[in-house]
């Protein structure tokens, strides 16, 4: 067994790494990362402050930054839209810092002082609109088929009509194709200028605007107004296949009500849900969801949980226990006390993390966009080259080199290589965010890919986590009742879940409450207190140096420990007059869950604090490799050996297992774990099921693969159709399909992983 990391002060030998202890405040988190719902344990709200809690529009992200702004942004059908809604945004003087969070539409700004009206007109000006956070939602109607789609159908009427005319008069149809151009051509200009002044100069619309226009110079008519046409389509498809990709958060987004219903004395009121504080009582219908985090004053209630866990099965609570925000009420009308705060409930956890999962791009994604700036105005020169220099030079005729300059133009738009990436990436967190788990961005998602070898903490990772008591070995005569309520008296008040194991049994067979005094937690030694005018200790038997174990003692502690069993020594005024062995239970999908990994060719090994006989036994049953009496230092270092040998993630939910997450290729949290461990972990189980592994490599292999095979879609179109368009086979509406078809076929590739299995 194995004290603590110094961190934790409650001086209890633990058996492994467990949740924090009682006695030391739980560490501040600055950003909102925890999936689950607050603990039972700790009350309906357990923390005064939390009734003056407010969601201000005004927050850091950190301590000591600028102060941080948000906004809902409308109008975006892209990530490139959001690209260019940070540039316009980024060019105004106080602003440090500006990301939007495509997922959830959210503009975050920090900024020296006020500029919310200053952001709000340059994001106007980029030709978005924006909603601030605080304001309440308002209801608007989905817009209909033909509003949404009204240019582009408007466009290819009057090409409709154009065609005709030039059917029966060629001339009046040329002007008819000119009118369609312009009148196409106008939306996009005006969108091109906007962005040339907010800072993005070499936008697609600038593409398409000059070679829309020089076409129209050219006498390419047709062939103007087809590329309008196209890039009009590509737009929308686009647009299609972002939303598509969003849905599951917009679907989480929506599954908090608007109002809520509270108890004030004897009366009801309906009010907005940022007026909720903790300690209110609310009350929820059935088939309506709650509104925040809540603690459940009814004897009993039903609640359908899937929307967040998956689970299809609706989970009956009992009195005094919390139900996350979003869970529907099955069958009754319910009372509840909230106890998260505005903005803080499951829910709002959940989309932080998808929010910041934004913020942590993968590699190639930002070589690429970093690479898609220089790569936009070399292909601009090199098409101004081929229409200029072949003229000049060799006294060939204007006309045609101007035409393959136009189409190059085209050709060299580097949107299809640009969303490659981020395209796989959005739809492959979305699929794995479905199947509860949270993965913290591209680069997390690129790590996963690379995993060879997993490493698991043992309690509360691959255990249940709640020890039960198996045996209570009498070392000096007395009888069991009474040695069990020696150990409550001294383990009470504790929270960590051994001592909450021993507790829990007393209370369950009711043995006589002893009153404790002087409890003290001994660093090194164990836990100590005056019970019955006897000093008590509680320990490790490894921690006994001063008051080893008889020969015979050991060889019971041995024999217990090599059941799988984790034991205490009890003391009483330095004799040892007790053993107390504890074993903790597999979860249920652990065995299934490490055969999945070993088809995916992953090597498993357990690390954990507990001592070598009980790990091998638990190490049997799995059939995993282990090592044991390990502190969080050793963790550490032996994630590092294995990380030597091929790229590790490590697995667990504690607070001494976030070093360990830190030193590995990747982190992976529990859904329960602490908020330690969620902050230091770059993926989530929400569900905390471990079959969620194999789902979060599998996802990561095939996002992976996606990106590869969009990269190679996009590069190699543009290629064959670099070298017909300089050999005059292909013209100008082929260079846009090269272009708004590669789009489309990386787009629709990526929305394949929505479908992945």
């Amino acid at each position: 067994m194995h004290q603590h990391a110094s961190s934790c002060q409650c001086g209890h030998c633990h058996a492994e790494r467990q949740h924090g202890c009682s006695n030391p405040p739980r560490p501040a988190i600055n950003k909102i990362t925890a999936i689950r719902v607050p603990s039972a344990a700790s009350g309906c709200c357990g923390n005064e402050d939390c009734a003056n809690g407010d969601s201000p529009d005004e927050e850091s992200d950190k301590p000591g930054s600028d102060p941080s702004y948000s906004w809902q942004v409308d109008g975006m059908d892209c990530p490139s839209c959001a690209k260019k809604i940070e540039n316009a945004v980024n060019q105004l003087p106080s602003v440090t810092h500006a990301r939007v969070l495509f997922a959830t539409e959210k503009l975050v700004v920090n900024a020296s002082q006020d500029i919310r009206q200053q952001v709000e007109r340059a994001v106007q000006s980029a030709g978005f609109s924006l909603k601030r956070s605080n304001t309440p939602p308002s209801v608007e109607p989905a817009p209909a088929f033909w509003q949404e789609n009204a240019l582009l159908l408007i466009l290819g009427a009057l090409m409709m009509i154009s065609w005709l005319l030039q059917q029966f008069n060629p001339q009046a149809g040329k002007i008819a194709f000119t009118i369609s151009t312009l009148f196409g051509a106008w939306p996009i200009a005006r969108s091109a200028l906007r962005l040339m002044r907010s800072g993005t100069p070499f936008a697609i619309e600038t593409l398409m605007t000059i070679a829309a226009i020089g076409a129209l110079f050219i006498g390419a008519t047709t062939e103007a107004a087809m590329v309008l046409l196209l890039f009009m389509l590509g737009e929308r498809l686009e647009s299609y296949a972002a939303s598509r990709a969003r849905r599951g958060v917009t679907a989480l987004m929506a599954l908090k009500p608007e109002e809520a219903v509270r108890i004030n004395g004897g009366s009801r009121e309906s009010i907005a849900l940022s007026e909720l504080r903790p300690g209110d009582i609310i009350e929820v219908a059935p088939g309506s969801r709650l509104p925040a985090d809540a603690c459940l004053i009814s004897p009993w209630a039903s609640f359908d949980e899937s929307a967040l866990t998956g689970e299809s099965i609706p989970v009956e609570r009992q009195q005094g226990e919390v139900i996350a925000a979003g869970s529907l009420s099955v069958d009754t009308q319910v009372q509840l006390k909230v106890v998260s705060r505005p903005g803080e409930s499951a829910i709002d956890r959940i989309l932080h993390l998808i929010e910041e999962a934004e913020a942590h791009r993968a590699p190639v994604e930002r070589f690429l966009d970093h690479f898609s700036r220089i790569y936009t105005p070399i292909i601009m020169v090199l098409a101004l080259l081929v229409a200029i220099l072949p003229p000049l030079l060799l006294a060939s005729e204007w006309q045609p080199w101007i035409y393959k300059g136009l189409t190059l133009l085209l050709i060299g738009c580097p949107c299809a290589l640009v969303i490659s990436t981020p395209a796989a990436i959005t739809s492959g967190l979305a699929a794995a965010s479905r199947r509860g788990v949270l993965i913290k961005g591209g680069a997390a998602l690129e790590s996963l890919n690379a995993i060879r070898i997993l490493a698991f903490d043992k309690t509360g990772t691959l255990t249940e986590g709640k020890p039960q008591v198996t045996a209570i070995v009498s070392l000096n005569g007395e009888s069991e009742a009474v040695l069990l309520a020696k150990a409550a008296a001294v383990e009470g008040g504790s929270s960590h879940p051994l001592a909450k194991a021993i507790v829990a049994l007393a209370e369950a067979r009711q043995v006589e409450k002893l009153q404790a005094s002087a409890q003290k937690a001994l660093p090194g030694s164990g836990v100590e207190a005056l019970v019955s005018d006897h000093k008590l200790l509680i320990c490790a038997p490894a921690r006994l140096a001063d008051h080893p174990l008889s020969a015979e003692q050991s060889a019971q502690v041995a024999a217990l420990e090599s059941g799988g069993n984790t034991v205490v020594v009890m003391l009483q005024d330095t004799q040892p007059i007790a053993l107390i062995s504890l074993r903790d239970t597999l979860r249920a999908d652990a065995v299934e869950a490490l055969r999945e990994l070993r088809s995916l060719n992953i090597q498993t090994v357990m690390l954990t604090g507990d001592n070598p006989r009980a790990a091998a036994a638990i190490a049997g049953e799995l059939g995993i490799d282990y090592r044991a009496g390990l502190l969080p230092a050793d963790k550490v270092a032996a994630i590092g050996e294995l990380n030597q040998q091929s790229p590790v993630a490590m697995v667990g939910d504690g607070i001494n297992d976030a070093p360990a997450m830190k030193a590995a290729t990747a982190g992976i949290a529990m859904g329960n774990g602490s908020d330690v461990a969620l902050e230091a972990a770059d993926a989530a189980l929400t569900h905390n099921r471990l079959n969620g592994l194999a789902t979060m490599i599998r996802l990561s292999r095939a996002t992976h693969a996606t990106i590869r095979q969009n990269i190679t879609l996009a590069l190699g179109l543009k290629g064959v159709f670099l070298v017909t368009t300089l050999l005059g086979i292909t013209g100008l509406w082929l260079a846009v399909l090269a272009d708004s078809g590669a789009t489309a076929l990386v787009t629709a590739n990526a929305l394949r992983l929505l479908r992945q299995r």
